[in-house]
């Protein structure tokens, strides 16, 4: 059942709008926001599969990340999140297991890899934004479900005889939590193993006390104090958070192609190109002309066309093996647009935002199963933020042009120091220099020619004005004709040097593990786990252990 009906999922938009939410109910109310699950169960992003009890598909969490995004850059007011259900003795039973059965591997994984970014992405506007969150758990709360609480920054759960908390994906589907849940259990809730493993091996979850007393949860609270408490808390939380001052910013929907950024596909060579261009005039100035640029400012603007092509080509062009990142423009326009963001990102919120956005767009280009080449050439702009696109590649090429004065240059800002950290909380810059940290240090803060990036190690080769097309072109090829599982293991592993966070932890485990296991006989076989659910047919194992 490697592959859904027709042997091709359906194309994905990723382009949505609260007025257009189909699952949940989203409302701000002063300083506490309320997002209520309410998933239609005939409205599933692709036919084959009912939405029943709550559960999610890839269309239900596209709202959520929507929701996220809006409420850090159209609410600033908000300051808690309240996450519930609008169905009654239901929270969430997790991700849709018919779709998962009847979905490619490749979606499924995608499919886990974006829900995960979504859940980080929660936590990361606790962290950055004052944007705490509560889970609002009654009724049951199960697989998905649960790792949706985890990633909020309290649970409450109604102490009754319906309501429980589970990850019971081992016991009942063969597979693993796909959205970090082991991992948040024991790195952020810090349950005791013994009681983890327990509770990992039961169908059936955990209620009330018990799931306070082992950490599952922060309260447990009888159904008739719960919205009280509830209401309660969330007016203490956004009591305590710093207040965001000034009007939120719009967010209008993104083209396709951008102004700066565009996808070119090569299907016979499954290569695609993506272009990223520079700014066109000067940066705003103040924090209030950057108010009036809004949405349109080059950063904010370009991170979220950058966004959406990524997302596109994991979800749209998944035979595309190889992304070659390409920028054009003015470098100095780079710089002083990185120069300006980070001045007003000290003082204004929507400034910060913008900072925090372009880390997150630039972890989802690290976390992108497919090769990334860098190919630095004349009329490049790689520069400041946009450098980090040569620093996120695997291997990056850079014209020795004959004449200097012709030839690209790889130049940087504070932005490249610490700004945009990996997944390992680490900069692109100190990943690369493990080895020698002092070259991830202010004293790179100058332009580099072909000759000097390669003495410092900034790029990996630099083939002349004679050799360079013939190289590049033999590279990218090369690369587009290796093993996509061996490379998709090899880039994983290589991408993350240095030292491991609950972050790191999540996707590698999602990389490897699930991945695995979404493709053993046990849970995806004709007598598997994940294929038979819902069926009276009791699953049969390998019992060979590996």
């Amino acid at each position: 059942m490697a592959e859904s009906p027709g042997g091709k999922e359906p194309n994905v938009s990723f382009e949505t709008h609260p007025s257009r939410y189909v699952h949940w109910k989203f409302s701000v109310e002063g300083p506490v926001a309320r997002l209520l699950m309410d998933v239609q169960e005939d409205r599933p992003m692709r036919e084959g599969y009912v939405l029943k009890t709550n559960s999610y598909d890839l269309g239900v969490d596209i709202e959520l990340w929507d929701a996220v995004e809006r409420l850090r850059f159209e609410h600033p007011e908000a300051r808690c999140l309240i996450i519930g259900s609008a169905k009654d003795r239901i929270f969430c039973s997790g991700a849709n297991i018919y779709m998962l059965g009847s979905s490619t591997h490749a979606f499924k994984v995608n499919f886990c890899k974006f829900t995960n970014e979504t859940r980080l992405y929660l936590e990361d506007a606790s962290q950055n934004s004052g944007l705490r969150s509560i889970a609002a758990i009654s009724g049951a709360c199960a697989g998905g479900g649960y790792e949706l609480a985890l990633a909020c920054d309290e649970i409450l759960l109604v102490d009754d005889s319906s309501s429980a908390v589970s990850l019971p994906e081992v016991p009942l589907l063969a597979v693993l939590p796909g959205t970090g849940g082991l991992t948040r259990v024991v790195d952020k809730r810090k349950v005791r193993r013994d009681l983890a493993d327990v509770f990992s091996s039961l169908g059936e979850g955990v209620k009330g006390k018990r799931a306070l007393q082992w950490n599952l949860v922060d309260q447990a609270i009888p159904l008739s104090k719960f919205e009280g408490a509830l209401k309660e808390r969330a007016a203490a939380i956004a009591a305590m958070a710093t207040k965001r001052d000034g009007p939120g910013v719009a967010l209008p929907p993104v083209a396709s192609p951008g102004e700066y950024v565009s996808v070119e596909l090569d299907p016979r060579l499954r290569v695609a190109t993506l272009t990223v261009r520079g700014p066109k005039s000067a940066p705003a100035d103040t924090a209030a002309d950057l108010r009036k640029e809004g949405a349109s400012n080059w950063h904010l603007q370009t991170a979220r066309e950058l966004d959406m092509a990524l997302l596109d080509l994991r979800f749209n062009q998944p035979e595309i093996g190889v992304i070659v990142l390409k920028t054009l423009g003015d470098p100095s326009l780079v710089l002083d647009h990185d120069a300006k963001l980070m001045e007003l990102a000290r003082t204004d919120w929507f400034a910060d935002e913008i900072v925090h956005k372009l880390k997150r767009v630039l972890k989802r280009l690290d976390l992108t199963a497919r090769s990334l080449l860098a190919i630095i050439d004349k009329g490049s702009c790689f520069a400041g933020s946009l450098a980090e696109l040569a620093f996120a590649a695997d291997r990056s090429y850079m014209l020795d042009a004959e004449e200097e004065e012709d030839g690209p240059s790889l130049c940087f800002t504070l932005m490249n120091l610490g700004a945009l950290p990996m997944s390992n909380g680490l900069s692109r810059l100190q990943t690369r220099f493990l080895g020698d940290p002092d070259k991830a240090s202010d004293e790179i803060l100058h332009p580099f020619n072909a000759a000097h990036a390669m003495k410092a190690g900034l790029v990996t080769f630099t083939p002349d004005d004679i050799d360079w097309e013939d190289e590049v072109r033999l590279a990218v090829e090369e690369r587009a004709s290796l093993s996509p599982d061996a490379l998709t293991g090899m880039e994983a592993n290589l991408r993350f040097a240095g030292p491991e966070t609950m972050e790191t932890k999540i996707f590698g485990r999602l990389s490897a593990w699930q991945n695995w296991i979404f493709q053993r006989p046990n849970a995806v076989g004709e007598h598997g786990a994940l294929t038979l659910y819902g069926k009276p047919e009791r699953a049969r194992f390998s019992w060979v252990r590996t």
